[in-house]
């Protein structure tokens, strides 16, 4: 059963590359999630948008939606 009052345990943040998208990735670090991999980037019309996937590895259930910023 999943408990949509907490974030999910496999979380893929996208957007923009900007600092936006630096202080998201940073506020999901906070939470307790790690990084899976390198961010994967692309670029449309000269503009760069990435994306970077977050693992949550520690014991106990992941944060409550509530506490997520991104």
């Amino acid at each position: 059963m999943i408990d949509r009052d907490l974030l999910p345990t496999y979380r893929l943040l996208s957007g923009p590359d900007d600092s936006t998208f630096c202080y998201r990735v940073s506020d999901a670090l906070d939470l307790g999630y790690e990084l899976h991999s390198g961010p994967a980037l692309t670029v449309k019309d000269g503009q760069g948008y990435v994306a970077q996937a977050l693992i949550w590895r520690r014991e106990g259930p992941p944060p409550s939606t509530s506490a997520a910023v991104a």
